[in-house]
């Protein structure tokens, strides 16, 4: 029985074409947050496990990642996100950092989870997180930035709009409002953070379970329809996090580069490490509307690793969204290979040719070389398909002669060139 060729289930295989895009979305990731000062970390692949039950949510721990035992008798997991990750880092040099710190990575992740269309097992997600800002102005910096990113690809004011909730309104609400203790709040936050997933009988037969009187589920039910920060009800008015969120949606609304804002009593985030402002940025078209990249402040993680806290703020965009929404508004360019010239070599002239070759990649050129016996039709083809736009074929008065014709393939263009001026004639 023949091997499978098919890869893990909710893995991809990424072949050239499909690597080409993936090197394109993260130069511009790269590029988009260390405009705004952010440094590149990594860490390993392999956690303790403990460090994701201490804060990541019981979810996550006990169904979605992928944990085991090691020879050492240790229990470890494959990291299925890289807050607790940096958050231990930042911990293991507390005292010697120079906050603020302003860290971004583009970690390759796993997730035991139902595959779908923009999620998978394996992917990978840009994290940015600012460590030693306790100010509203870092959630305003995340958010600039956040869409920044978006914008960096082409991406309009009119195709995403930003969601902004408070964890503190909400812990608030059911505490105060609902009069919930402790383990159903968190109870009601997790129904809350899966709403849209599920029916609305269903929510309301669960929130009844937990709140027990259906006047207040009613009002938590009315509560989530808003969107205007200004219509929370009169007795949450003076609520801890609400002044925080108007004064971060008023600022948020004045910046002509960032997109709709809206206050969105919904958005809840499934960590139990979220404290305070919490948002997701959404794609607002038609054929792809949902989340593309979330996060908000987690002042207390640190702490967890045995040093004073510090304030920090992040979010994570994960690949297949965005590739999902650069699709949907045709923002994705053509892009071509990272070869720059084929050199098609005549009759058997490999050996002779490779003073010449190494010529022009001297010049800074990648230069792919067919010295098989094929027809030259067949050779063009093969650069053809390789989208590859420039080719030279070559010979031995092309070697004699140290001048070169090189053809465009996408107008058939031909022209004769010094051998030392290929490179730059090609950069041109």
């Amino acid at each position: 029985m023949p091997l499978p060729t098919q890869p893990y289930k909710g893995a991809r295989d990424f072949y050239p074409e499909d690597k080409r895009i993936q090197k394109y979305m993260f130069s511009k990731l790269r590029s988009s947050v260390e405009a705004f000062g952010y440094e590149e970390y990594d860490a390993p692949m392999l956690e303790p496990l403990d460090i994701y039950l201490a804060k990541s949510g019981s979810e996550l721990v006990n169904d979605q990642t992928y944990t085991f035992t090691d020879r050492g008798d240790r229990q470890v997991v494959i990291r299925p996100e890289m807050t607790p990750s940096v958050s231990r880092m930042v911990a293991a040099k507390r005292n010697q950092l120079n906050f603020p710190l302003r860290w971004y990575s583009i970690p390759n992740l796993w997730r035991y989870e139902r595959p779908q269309r923009g999620r998978y097992r394996e992917h990978w997600q840009l994290n940015v997180d600012l460590f030693g800002e306790a100010s509203i102005a870092a959630e305003e910096e995340i958010i600039s930035l956040a869409s920044s990113v978006l914008k960096s690809f082409g991406a309009t004011n009119d195709m995403f709009e930003v969601r902004l909730n408070s964890r503190k309104l909400m812990e608030y609400l059911a505490k105060t409002y609902l009069s919930l203790e402790d383990v159903k709040a968190l109870a009601l936050f997790k129904l809350i953070d899966r709403k849209n997933k599920i029916d609305e009988q269903a929510f309301n037969e669960q929130a009844m379970e937990l709140i027990g009187n259906q006047e207040l589920v009613d009002k938590l039910a009315s509560f989530l329809e808003i969107s205007d920060i200004s219509n929370v009800p009169e007795e949450l008015k003076d609520a801890e996090g609400i002044s925080e969120l108007k004064t971060l949606i008023a600022h948020l609304a004045s910046n002509p580069e960032i997109g709709k804002v809206v206050f969105d009593p919904n958005i809840m985030r499934g960590f139990d490490y979220y404290n305070d402002i919490v948002f997701e940025v959404f794609d607002t078209h038609p054929e792809n509307n949902r989340a593309m990249m979330g996060g908000g402040r987690y002042d207390g993680l640190v702490e967890l690793f045995g040093v004073e806290p510090v304030p920090t703020i992040g979010f994570g965009l994960g690949d297949a969204t965005l590739l999902n929404f650069l699709q949907v508004h045709e923002l994705l360019p053509d892009i071509k290979a990272e070869t720059d010239l084929a050199v098609l070599l005549l009759d058997d002239e490999f050996g002779n040719s490779q003073s010449l070759v190494n010529a022009l990649r001297s010049q800074g050129l990648n230069v792919a070389v067919d010295f098989s016996s094929r027809k030259i039709g067949n050779k063009i083809r093969w650069a053809e398909s390789r989208g590859i736009k420039h080719i030279s074929v070559i010979g031995q008065n092309e070697i004699d002669s140290q001048k070169l014709s090189i053809k465009n393939l996408d107008d058939g263009y031909e022209e004769l060139i010094e051998l030392n001026a290929v490179g730059q004639y090609l950069k041109n």
